[in-house]
C-alpha cells in the first residue's frame, strides 16, 4: 500500500486538520497497543462499547504515529500530526477498504454462513495455492472490522481473494458486500448461531444472501429454506444429497476414520476419498469440491489435494515450556497477516523480557522474497524480538536481513542442534507452515506433565470482561480479581491478558499472589486484600497496595512505612457495613481519623465495602442498608480527612444489581470467569475453561465383577470400563462418583463408576465407540460446573478454585 494521505480527504468525506497532505500512507491501524506503528501508519480511532480510540491519541503520537482519522474533538496541536475529522470513524475505515478493494481486478471468493466458514476459507487456500497468490482474512477476522482490516491487506502481487463474512443481526452484511465485492460466493451451513440477532431464519438466511448480489456464481446446498429469499437473478452451482434439481449430486459412507463420497456431475460419476468422517468436516469438504468443479480442476489433482486435507487448528496456544519457558503454539500457518496477529498476541502474553521466534518460510505473501523478508525483518525489529530462529531454503537465504538470528535450511537440522540452542526464561513464538510439522518441535518445548490439562479460553475472558465493561459508566474503573490462581485458571497468563485489555487494578488475597504478578512483569496497581501483618515489607518492596482492615493492622504499617521514611504510600480502607469479616466499624471511625489526619506516610487510596447479599433478592434490603451505611462512613472520611480517594462496594453480583452504587470503581471476581447467580444473565456469559483428559485403558468385565475401592459397584452385565487419569486430588469431588456424575466422550455421556480415586476415576463406555488415547470431557459446556455445583450442593467458586495446580494449564485464542 501507498497512498497519498491527500487522496483520501474527498474518499472519506472528511475535513483535514494538519500541515503535511502530502503523507504517505503505507498501513492502517486501529489497535493502539500493537508495536507495528510508524509515521506512514493511518490511524482509525474506533468508537466501541468499552475502548475509544481517541484516548490514546498522545500515546501513539509518542511512538510515531503522524494521521489520524477522528470524529471528536481534538486538543492535540503538534504541527506534525495530520486529522481527518469524520462523522463515523467505523464507516470510514469501511469506505477506505472498499475504495482499495477497487484498486485490484482478480477473483474473489466470499464466503459466509453459520457454520464452517474459517474451515472452508483455510482449506481453499491449501487447495488453490499451488495455482494462485492468495490473500485471505487471517484467522477469523470477518466482522465489521475484520473484513476491512483482511482486505486492506492485498497488494499486487495477489492474484485470488478468499475473505470470510460473519454477522449478527440485520443491515450488516451490505457493509461487508461493499467491501469484500465478492465474484465466486459460497454460503455454508446455516445453523443457531447468532440466532438472537434475527426474528426468524428466514430473516437470517435473507441477510446472508446479500453477500452475493453481485457474485458470478454462488455455490451452497440446494434446500427449499435458501431457494425461497433467492435471488432468481444469481446464478447458482449448487449441491445435494436429495434434490435432483442440483446440479452436483453427492452421496456419501464414511468408514471408520475416512469417507468416500460418490458424486453424479454433468452425467459423470466420481468417487473421491477424504480423510474426514465427521458431518461438519463432510459438508465443509464438498462445498471446497465445488469451488474446484467450477475453477475446472481435473479429477486426479482434485483426489489429490483433497486426500491432503488436515484438521485446521483454530487457536493460538500458551503453554508452559521447559526451563521456564513460555510458548505460544502457532504452528499451523506461516503468512504475513497472521504473523502480524501472532506477534501482538505475544506481546499480550510476554512473562519474560526475552521474545523467541521460531520461523518457517512465508508462504502466500504476495511480495517478491527479497521485499517479503526485508518487511518481515522490520516488523520482528519493531516487536523487540530478541532472537529469531529461522527453519527453511528460503528464509536462510535471507539471514543476512536479521539480527541476532540462528538458521537451519530444514526442521532435521533444527532437530539437531536442539540441545545448542539453550532456550530458559523466555517466551517462545512458535509459527510455521503446516508441512513443516512444527509441532514436533512444540513437543520438544513443552513441559512434560500427566496428560490431563485446563484448557482457558481467553477469547472467553474478554468477552466476559467486555460484558460487564458495558455495564459499567465510562468513568468508573474496573478492579478484577485475580486471587487463588484466578478463581483456579492460572494468574499470570490471566493478568497478563487483563493488562493487554486495560483493566485499571487488579486484586489479590495475599501478598505472596501479588509478588508472583509483579516479579514476572506486571504493572497495573495490586490490591492485597488479606495482606498479614508479617507480610508488609514484602508488600512495600514490591509496590503492593495493602488494605488495612484494623487498628493493629495499621499501626503495624505505620510503623514500617515511618521506618522507611515512605511518603504518600497507598493504602485501602476495609469498612465493614455488615459483612462482619473485616473491616472497621463506624464506631471507629473518629479514631480512624485521628490516626490518619495529616498523616504524610501513607496516601488513602481507596475506601471499600463488602456486600454480603448482592446476589439474593431476598435480601435486597439488607445490601442497600449496606450501600447506604458505606456511603455515610466513606462520605465521613473524606470530608475529615480532607481527601478524595476511589470509592467500591460492587462485587460481580453487584454490578448488575446496584447500578446506582458503581461509585469509583466495582470489583469484577466470578464473572469475568462465567458465571453469574442469575440465570437471565448467565445466558451472556462464556465458559472459560474445559478440564479434559484421556483413556488410559479400557477393559471388559463381567456381570457381577465389580470397580474400585470398597466393590462400590457391581456389574450387572458385561460392560466396558474406561480408566481416565484424573481424581480427587486434582481436585474432583469423591462425590461425583457412585453414579452422580458424568463425563464426556465422543459426545456421549459416560457414567463414573464406584468411588473416585485420588488420580483416576472409571467410567462405562459400553455403548461408546472409543480406543484408547481418546480425548475425556471432564468440565466444560457439559457437563458444567454450575450443573455439577447443583448436584453436589455447593457453589461454582469451589470446584473452580478447587482444580489442583498439578493440571497443567493451556491458554488459547480463537
Amino acid at each position: 500500500m501507498s497512498i497519498l494521505l491527500k487522496n483520501i480527504f474527498s474518499l472519506l468525506d472528511a475535513t483535514f486538520i494538519g500541515n503535511h497532505p502530502e503523507n504517505t500512507i503505507e498501513n492502517v491501524s486501529i489497535d493502539s497497543r500493537s508495536l507495528h506503528h510508524n509515521p506512514q501508519t493511518l490511524f482509525f480511532c474506533l468508537i466501541g462499547q468499552n475502548n475509544n480510540g481517541h484516548d490514546y491519541i498522545e500515546e501513539l503520537i509518542e511512538k510515531g504515529v503522524r494521521n489520524f482519522v477522528v470524529s471528536q474533538q481534538i486538543t492535540t496541536q503538534n504541527p506534525n500530526v495530520n486529522f481527518l475529522v469524520v462523522k463515523n470513524t467505523l464507516k470510514a475505515l469501511q469506505q477506505f477498504a472498499a475504495f482499495y478493494r477497487k484498486k485490484f481486478n482478480f477473483p474473489v471468493i466470499g464466503i459466509t454462513g453459520s457454520n464452517g466458514k474459517t474451515i472452508v476459507k483455510e482449506w481453499l487456500n491449501f487447495l488453490l495455492s499451488p495455482e494462485y497468490t492468495i490473500i485471505r482474512s487471517p484467522k477469523s477476522y470477518n466482522s465489521q472490522v475484520g473484513v476491512p482490516l483482511s482486505v486492506i491487506g492485498i497488494n499486487e502481487h495477489h492474484n485470488l481473494g478468499i475473505f470470510e463474512a460473519g454477522i449478527s443481526t440485520v443491515n450488516e452484511m451490505e457493509n461487508l458486500e461493499a467491501i469484500i465485492q465478492p465474484t465466486i460466493g459460497v454460503l455454508t451451513n446455516i445453523g443457531s448461531a447468532h440466532d438472537e440477532g434475527f426474528g426468524h431464519l428466514g430473516e437470517k438466511i435473507k441477510e446472508k444472501l446479500k453477500l452475493f448480489p453481485n457474485v458470478e456464481v454462488l455455490i451452497y446446498n440446494k434446500n427449499k429454506s435458501i431457494d425461497a429469499f433467492l435471488d432468481p437473478k444469481i446464478n447458482t452451482f449448487s449441491w445435494s444429497s436429495s434434490d435432483k434439481n442440483a446440479a452436483v449430486l453427492i452421496h456419501h459412507k464414511t468408514i471408520k476414520n475416512e469417507t468416500n463420497l460418490n458424486i453424479t456431475y454433468q452425467n459423470t460419476c466420481f468417487k473421491f476419498k477424504i480423510p474426514f468422517s465427521d458431518d461438519a468436516s463432510i459438508e465443509n469438504v464438498i462445498h471446497c469440491l465445488m469451488v474446484l468443479f467450477y475453477l475446472k480442476y481435473d479429477f486426479e489433482t482434485i483426489q489429490h489435494r483433497l486426500s491432503l486435507l488436515y484438521p485446521i487448528e483454530m487457536r493460538l496456544k500458551v503453554k508452559k515450556g521447559i526451563n521456564n519457558t513460555t510458548l505460544i503454539d502457532d504452528s499451523y500457518s506461516s503468512d504475513f497477516q497472521s504473523l502480524k496477529i501472532a506477534l501482538d498476541f505475544l506481546e499480550s502474553q510476554k512473562q519474560h523480557h526475552k521474545k523467541t521466534l521460531i520461523l518457517s518460510d512465508i508462504f502466500q505473501s504476495g511480495l517478491e522474497n527479497d521485499d517479503l523478508y526485508t518487511r518481515l525483518s522490520l516488523m520482528i525489529i519493531s516487536n523487540k524480538i530478541n532472537r529469531i530462529i529461522g527453519i527453511g531454503e528460503t528464509i536462510s537465504r535471507y539471514h543476512t536481513k536479521f539480527l541476532n538470528g540462528t538458521f537451519f535450511n530444514s526442521k532435521a537440522e533444527f532437530l539437531e542442534q536442539f540441545d545448542q540452542l539453550n532456550f530458559d526464561n523466555e517466551t517462545i513464538l512458535i509459527k510455521g507452515a503446516r508441512h513443516f510439522h512444527f509441532e514436533e518441535i512444540v513437543s520438544l518445548l513443552e513441559e512434560r506433565t500427566h496428560e490431563t490439562v485446563l484448557e482457558i479460553n481467553l477469547n472467553a475472558l474478554t468477552h466476559n470482561l467486555n460484558y460487564y465493561r458495558a455495564k459499567v459508566k465510562p468513568n468508573t474503573k474496573i478492579m478484577v480479581m485475580v486471587k487463588a490462581f484466578s478463581y483456579g485458571s492460572g494468574g499470570l497468563e490471566i493478568a497478563k491478558l487483563l493488562e493487554y485489555q486495560r483493566a485499571d487494578y487488579l486484586g489479590v488475597a495475599f501478598a505472596d499472589e501479588g509478588i508472583t504478578l509483579k516479579g514476572n512483569g506486571i504493572n497495573l496497581p495490586i490490591m492485597v486484600l488479606n495482606p498479614e501483618n508479617s507480610s508488609f515489607e514484602s508488600i512495600i518492596q514490591h509496590q503492593l497496595e495493602p488494605e488495612i482492615y484494623s487498628f493493629k493492622g495499621l499501626h503495624s504499617f505505620l510503623k514500617i512505612a515511618k521506618q522507611k521514611r515512605l511518603i504518600d504510600f497507598p493504602i485501602h480502607l476495609k469498612i465493614d457495613t455488615g459483612m462482619h469479616r473485616l473491616g472497621f466499624e463506624e464506631p471507629q471511625v473518629s479514631e480512624l481519623v485521628t490516626i490518619l489526619k495529616n498523616n504524610k506516610t501513607v496516601k488513602v487510596k481507596s475506601i471499600l465495602s463488602h456486600l454480603a447479599t448482592s446476589d439474593e433478592e431476598a435480601n435486597r434490603e439488607f445490601a442497600l442498608e449496606q450501600i447506604e451505611k458505606f456511603d455515610r462512613i466513606s462520605s465521613q472520611l473524606q470530608t475529615e480527612l480532607e481527601i478524595s480517594p476511589l470509592r467500591h462496594i460492587l462485587n460481580t453480583s453487584g454490578i448488575s444489581n446496584f447500578p446506582e452504587a458503581q461509585y469509583d470503581m466495582v470489583r469484577l471476581g466470578i464473572g469475568l470467569y462465567g458465571f453469574s447467580n442469575q440465570s437471565n444473565e448467565q445466558i451472556f456469559l462464556e465458559p472459560v475453561g474445559t478440564l479434559k483428559s484421556i483413556i488410559s485403558q479400557i477393559r471388559t468385565i463381567q456381570a457381577g465383577e465389580s470397580i474400585g475401592y470398597g466393590r462400590r459397584f457391581i456389574a450387572k452385565n458385561e460392560m466396558r470400563i474406561a480408566t481416565i487419569p484424573i481424581g480427587y486430588a486434582d481436585g474432583i469431588r469423591r462425590s461425583w462418583g457412585d453414579g452422580i456424575g458424568y463425563v464426556l466422550i465422543k459426545k456421549q455421556k459416560a457414567t463414573i463408576l464406584g468411588s473416585i480415586c485420588m488420580d483416576m476415576m472409571m467410567v462405562d463406555v459400553t455403548t461408546i465407540s472409543c480406543v484408547e488415547g481418546n480425548e475425556v470431557i471432564i468440565l466444560g459446556e457439559d457437563p458444567s460446573i454450575l450443573e455439577m455445583a447443583k448436584k453436589l450442593d455447593t457453589i461454582p467458586y469451589e470446584i473452580l478454585t478447587g482444580i489442583s495446580q498439578r493440571v497443567k494449564r493451556i491458554f488459547y485464542r480463537e
